[in-house]
């Protein structure tokens, strides 16, 4: 692992803030700390890292609200840290914008490998480069880029990530767990609800009508596909 690798913590509470602290470093990573969102934002404008840790449960603007007004300015990953193991909070934190989560109590092993699967997510090109074309959404996978009807949409790493693999090949089903396998890198500790999130976020920025979805389509009791 890249030892300059660079992780900015959010966490409230100092206690917890400095044992995850000492636990990434032993790992290699080098660590910012903040304690709040407003703290976090220059933080990230001071040093842009390679992933964020976000605690939900922030005074001021919660983790939610953190997420949200990172993913204003990049689509760096995010990883939710949080005691909420609540189905709607986990939903929630992954439509304000983050890319996965881990529930607290947790142990380091599970959190440092959720780490290494985002960087991954992150850095790792694909084989074939070629552009895309399906309908009228172009994907460049070269140039990480997307265009709906010629116009330019924004997608994070991992949308991006999600549309390119079921892309390369149109009309393949795809269900949550090959998703999470090839997507997100694990399956043991995977959860179906980040597949269903980030395909409706994806939905709402690559779908003229995400409605009525016409590229990223719903394959009952299967899966996902993309069609033209």
């Amino acid at each position: 692992m890249d030892a300059m690798t660079h992780v900015l913590l959010v966490e409230d509470d100092e206690g917890i803030r400095a044992s995850m602290r000492l636990a990434l470093e032993s790992e290699g990573y080098s660590v910012a700390e903040a304690e709040s969102t407003e703290d976090a934002l220059p933080a990230f404008a001071a040093r842009a890292a390679d992933v964020v840790l976000v605690d939900l449960m922030l005074p001021g603007k919660d983790g939610f609200e953190c997420c949200k007004l990172l993913r204003r300015t990049s689509d760096v990953p995010i990883i939710m840290v949080t005691a909420r193991s609540d189905s709607h909070d986990v939903v929630a934190g992954l439509e304000a914008g983050a890319d996965d989560y881990v529930t607290k109590p947790f142990v380091m092993k599970e959190l440092t490998a959720r780490i290494r699967a985002s960087l991954r997510r992150a850095r790792d090109g694909r084989s074939v480069n070629a552009p895309i074309v399906v309908g009228d959404l172009e994907i460049r996978p070269d140039e990480g880029t997307v265009l709906l009807a010629g116009e330019e949409v924004s997608l994070t790493k991992t949308e991006f990530r999600l549309l390119c693999e079921m892309a390369a090949t149109p009309g393949r089903v795809f269900s949550r767990e090959v998703l999470l396998d090839s997507v997100w890198g694990y399956g043991y500790f995977g959860d179906a609800r980040l597949v269903d999130v980030h395909i409706r976020r994806l939905r709402t920025k690559v779908e003229p009508d995400p409605r009525t979805p016409r590229h990223v389509v719903t394959v009952r009791g299967l899966g996902y596909k993309v069609q033209g």
